[in-house]
């Protein structure tokens, strides 16, 4: 069913854990990374796995970059 249905979207292969990735994904982008958030919207027993699987460093937020100047000082 689930490869039917990526084939009519024209989307190629579709796997049940992207869905699963792709939410959690959003709800750890909206509760600005709080993986305990996304730990009860998603039914992890861990947040720390939440953490460990699904969170990435979004290199363009400002709170990153200004951690990274705050810690290795600004480029010349």
């Amino acid at each position: 069913m689930l490869r039917r249905a990526a084939a009519r979207a024209e989307i190629g292969r579709v796997f049940p854990h992207t869905f699963r990735h792709s939410f959690a994904t959003a709800v750890l982008d909206a509760a600005r990374g709080n993986a305990v958030i996304a730990r009860e919207a998603g039914g992890w027993a861990s947040a720390a796995t939440v953490e460990q699987v699904y969170g990435h460093v979004d290199v363009h937020d400002p709170v990153f970059t200004a951690a990274l100047e705050q810690v290795w000082g600004t480029q010349p």
